[in-house]
């Protein structure tokens, strides 16, 4: 369905290849400086290189291949740190890439006024500006994003949708808005511009899109600062060891001072550098996410407020519903049996292409087996649907059936002379307070009886709720129909509340009450009438069959223009969050077992007695620090696919996840390093390379 680079494999040689390039064009302290946690571990990787100058010429402070094997590692370091940013950048750039291939500048039929019969001009559509009127017929290429002013037309929207399906787009309404790049296939429309060159709904797209440009949410401003604060503590405690360890020396006149090298390595194995190397990767990777499932996120923020979201509003129709209502019951009228009514319904509907038509047609057939009804020898008629009429129906064999709107029929009745029953008119009052569409059915001057038109709800949607429910979010249904209607609607799909006979108003006083209470809101809407709402909620997702103003007022757009997508980006903005937060569980953890390795491994030389710290029965002080670093480094390679793809996103309660993280990611980042150093200082020791 989508055509954009999401679904490229993680380590698409079309992504890795730049990745490895951009990982070096980023070793410059002005890119090394936006993360403070690497770009303490590219100070030190600087200062280990440095120390090797004096080691080469036979007076170092340590070995010479020992700071060489500290200082390559420390630079693997910063460069894996580096490409896993620059792989989730390279997705959105190759996302952003794709869309930018849609762009076309195509010559334009300006106009001189906002109808098809002005004067036309034909002009180069990247001089044309906003508020220019152009006509777009068959075959053109649409040059800049506008709404339908005049005329109705099929549009391909492939190029930005990935779907292949044509759309329709008419003047007035909420499908009035086209966007620059897409092509009309069939009949004409007059074009208002709404926008100038530059600055069309693609041209925002690929801006949103480059990862390179993602500002960091309040979330990661919050963990970055949680991590700079344990840097500095970590760097204070690192820098004052070295005259506490020369004065231990001098006191004692024992041992030796711990080197520089050595401080550097257990510096940068302390601090939090496996979240730290990953962070930024997390967030661009959860933006590519969003884009993958086809949704245009304005901001990293929108994501991330997606993962925090209390309350979701959601549209009844298309969303909860089908959105078109199915026939669910044949009503016969006095003296006319299911069947007969059955019969001349699906005769009615025969040549009805309308969902509800061959919902009729399904049914009677379900019900009463009707099926291959053979019309050609009967020299069969078939009354299509009109605006004025409000009827469609067939004439056969001297049988003249309809079906339409209660009005339209009851005028059709009495105008071929007959009585239309009270008895109709009652059953067609309970369909209507039930929440149905009455249909009604006649045969020449009688009427037959009632076909009820039911809102259907989707399948799966109650279980989908319930999911949400166990999340703590809170789903209420919003629809135009009136409270009964609604409640019994809400009541079968699952959802929590309802908002019936909706206004505009009404959603901008419901978000805002929620917002009061400090929850986060979550909407999708399409129309005009939509954007006060869409602008005051936290997450807004405007359809991108939607009108202009919708889009402008969201802080999403759904390229498939599904509402039920905004559940899916509830789950994707969570999933994001729980990468972040089981990867910052596994960074810190980590620490915990780097102590056992590198505390005793450091001042062995200088506190002798620390040596029965060494826990993990490691080789030698210069292994078990060489280990420590090299684990430190390998890690961040490990958990790159992780931070890249995020975690599997299953729905649970903010505790449960809570102890899920501290059992896997904790208790295993606490276990993992243990392992992971004592089968690298074996390595190095089986190899004598310390």
């Amino acid at each position: 369905m989508q055509t954009h680079s999401a679904s490229k494999s993680m380590f698409d040689p079309a992504l890795l290849k730049p990745a490895v390039i951009d990982s070096f064009r980023k070793l410059s302290p002005k890119t090394q400086w936006r993360n403070p946690v690497m770009f303490v571990v590219f100070i030190g990787s600087i200062m280990t290189t440095l120390l090797l100058i004096p080691a080469a010429q036979g007076h170092g402070e340590a070995p010479f291949g020992f700071i060489l094997a500290i200082a390559l590692w420390l630079w693997f370091t910063v460069l894996f740190a580096n490409f896993a940013e620059a792989m989730a950048e390279g997705r959105s750039k190759a996302q952003a890439a794709s869309l930018r291939a849609a762009k076309q500048n195509v010559v334009a039929k300006k106009l001189s006024a906002p109808r098809r019969d002005a004067k036309v001009s034909v002009i180069d559509g990247a001089s044309l500006r906003k508020g220019d009127v152009v006509l777009v017929e068959a075959g053109d290429v649409i040059p800049v994003d506008g709404e339908v002013v005049e005329g109705v037309a099929s549009v391909d929207e492939s190029a930005i949708t990935g779907e292949s399906a044509p759309v329709i787009r008419e003047s007035g309404g909420d499908f009035s808005s086209v966007t620059g790049g897409t092509r009309v296939l069939s009949d004409w429309i007059v074009v208002k511009i709404t926008a100038n060159p530059g600055e069309t709904f693609l041209d925002r797209m690929i801006a949103m899109v480059e990862g390179a440009k993602r500002q960091k949410t309040p979330n990661e401003i919050a963990l970055t600062i949680l991590l700079v604060a344990l840097t500095i503590v970590f760097l204070v405690v690192t820098v004052t060891l070295l005259p506490f360890s020369m004065f231990s020396v001098g006191v004692a006149h024992v041992g030796h001072p711990i080197s520089i090298t050595v401080l550097v390595a257990l510096l940068v194995c302390l601090i939090p550098t496996t979240i730290g190397g990953l962070l930024s990767a997390i967030g661009v990777a959860g933006m590519s996410r969003m884009m993958g499932a086809n949704v245009i996120a304005t901001s990293g923020r929108a994501v991330e407020a997606a993962g925090d979201v209390d309350v979701l509003l959601l549209d009844k129709t298309g969303t909860i519903t089908l959105g078109n209502r199915q026939a669910s019951t044949f009503i016969p009228a006095a003296g006319v049996s299911e069947e007969a009514l059955a019969d001349a319904a699906q005769l009615a509907s025969l040549a009805d292409e309308t969902p509800e038509g061959r919902s009729v047609v399904v049914l009677a057939k379900q019900r009463f087996n009707l099926r291959q009804r053979e019309l050609q020898g009967h020299e069969a008629v078939f009354i299509p649907f009109s605006a004025t009429t409000r009827m469609s129906g067939v004439d056969f064999g001297g049988r003249q059936i309809r079906k339409g709107a209660i009005d339209a029929i009851r005028r059709h009745v009495q105008e071929q002379g007959g009585v239309f029953p009270e008895a109709v008119l009652r059953t067609v009052e309970e369909v209507a307070r039930r929440g149905s569409t009455p249909l009604l059915v006649c045969e020449a001057n009688r009427v037959l009886g009632v076909i009820e038109l039911k809102d259907i709800v989707k399948g799966g949607i109650k279980e989908r709720f319930a999911e949400l429910r166990q999340m703590g979010i809170k789903t209420i249904m919003i629809t135009g129909d009136n409270p009964l209607t609604a409640a019994a609607i809400a009541a079968e799909a699952g959802v929590d509340d309802f908002l019936a006979e909706a206004t505009p108003e009404n959603k901008l006083e419901l978000i805002r009450s929620h917002q009061a209470r400090g929850m986060l809101v979550a909407m999708t809407g399409d129309g005009t009438n939509d954007a006060p709402a869409l602008a005051q909620a936290d997450v807004a997702v405007a359809m991108n069959t939607g009108t202009q103003a919708a889009k402008e007022a969201g802080n999403m757009v759904d390229l498939d223009s599904n509402p039920t997508k905004l559940i899916e980006i509830v789950e994707i903005g969570k999933q994001m969050l729980m990468t972040r937060g089981s990867l910052t569980t596994f960074s810190i953890a980590n620490d915990v077992a780097k102590y056992f390795a590198i505390i005793p491994a450091a001042f062995a030389a200088t506190y002798p007695q620390l040596g029965a710290l060494n826990v993990m029965g490691l080789s030698s002080p210069n292994s078990a620090i060489l280990s420590a670093v090299i684990f430190n480094a390998l890690v961040i390679v490990a958990l790159i696919p992780l931070a890249l793809k995020g975690v599997s996103y299953r729905a649970q309660a903010a505790a449960q996840l809570l102890r899920n993280n501290l059992l896997i990611y904790g208790l295993g980042g606490i276990a993992v390093p243990f392992v992971g150093i004592k089968l690298i200082d074996m390595a190095l020791t089986l190899l004598g390379w310390v």
